[in-house]
């Protein structure tokens, strides 16, 4: 092994700066990963790439970016308990101080330590280089069959919203509308079929992203986004809307359109971060009894349930990315991912790394 490495930095101004650096020494209860692959986050978009908009200790901290990594252990520190050199692992992306309530829970997202907590990709390094150094008690075990790819996307997005359907339960009673079909949106949608959803129905702008949940079969309907839609999800539910929303946009319009769209005693989540709505307390839910939850990413124990989930349902969250780069090409990765035009992006190494980038395909 060589000592530095390659890491993909974010200084904020819509670009990426590609950086040699040491690769990290390996401390107690710690592990090297050779990255395999790191997909990007619409938040990384709209938080970091654009431009920093978190503050403080919550702020990016010009760290290595990518906050969905999966990869190899290569290297294993002293006090490590459970995994071993060779072990292909998930990593939950904050590492919290493990003591706190919401860590006691599985909840490290939730940390409560402004010194302790540290997100991989925003407060310590992530996972857009050649190598990661991890917390131990932060890794997820891959099982042989899921992908890297896989794993990668169950670090936060196939993640976040297995917790946002435990939220609300999700069975074959149950129509539900999916709005905003980007790389969450498409999880969802792929999720709520496995739980045995009724009839999944989403709505989406980009054509591009229409266009995949069609040729995936992930929705039985796929309305284009607009005023229309609440009329549009009464009259294939005989009137009465959905048991069950999803907002995976974080986009004004379209909560709203969840929660109208929505029947009496229906159940509503917001996964997607950013944004605002608008919506009448008393008609819109009040008066229909309705119920609006919020989820914010997940816990570790029911990331450990998903992985089991998804290899006995034999559902593959790889399917999503629609392009794969090399870390040398990180910056168009970054622009395409920007552009929306896409499913899910990734940055992969060695055998991950197929014959699929854009350029090849091209």
């Amino acid at each position: 092994m060589t000592h530095t490495m390659r890491g993909a930095y974010l200084p904020g101004n819509s670009t990426v700066d590609l950086r040699e650096v040491a690769i990290p020494a390996v401390g107690h209860g710690e592990v090297l990963l050779r990255m395999k692959a790191s997909t990007i986050c619409g938040s990384d978009i709209r938080c970091i790439y654009h431009e920093h908009l978190g503050k403080g200790p919550e702020g990016y901290q010009g760290v290595i970016a990518g906050h969905e990594p999966a990869g190899q252990i290569v290297r294993t520190g002293p006090g490590c308990r459970r995994f071993r050199d060779g072990d292909r692992v998930i990593v939950y992306h904050i590492s919290g101080c493990g003591v706190c309530n919401d860590c006691r829970r599985g909840y490290m997202i939730s940390c409560t330590s402004e010194t302790y907590r540290r997100a991989y990709g925003w407060q310590r390094d992530g996972g857009m280089a050649d190598y990661l150094l991890a917390e131990e008690k932060d890794l997820i075990a891959l099982p042989d069959e899921l992908s890297f790819g896989d794993g990668a996307q169950v670090a936060c997005g196939f993640g976040t919203v297995y917790e946002g359907l435990t939220r609300v339960g999700i069975c074959g009673d149950h129509d539900v509308l999916v709005t905003g079909l980007g790389p969450v949106g498409l999880a969802a949608a792929a999720l709520c079929r496995k739980m045995g959803a009724r009839r999944i129905i989403g709505s989406e702008l980009v054509a591009e992203r229409l266009d995949l949940a069609k040729r995936l079969g992930l929705c039985d309907v796929v309305l284009h986004a607009g005023p229309e839609n609440v009329s549009q999800v009464r009259d294939l539910t005989g009137g009465h809307g959905v048991e069950r929303a999803i907002d995976c946009s974080a986009n004004d319009t379209a909560r709203a359109t969840a929660i109208r769209a929505t029947r009496k005693w229906g159940h509503i989540v917001l996964l997607g971060e950013g944004g605002g709505v608008e919506f009448n307390p008393s008609p819109d839910i009040i008066h229909d009894q309705k119920t609006i939850h919020g989820s914010w990413v997940t816990s570790t124990w029911l990331m450990e349930e998903l992985v089991e989930r998804l290899v006995r349902w034999e559902l593959h969250p790889a399917d999503l990315i629609t392009h794969r780069f090399v870390l040398d090409d990180v910056g168009s990765a970054y622009e395409l991912m920007r552009s929306g035009r896409c499913g899910k992006v990734a940055v992969c190494f060695d055998d991950e790394l197929t014959d699929q980038t854009p350029e090849r395909e091209a």
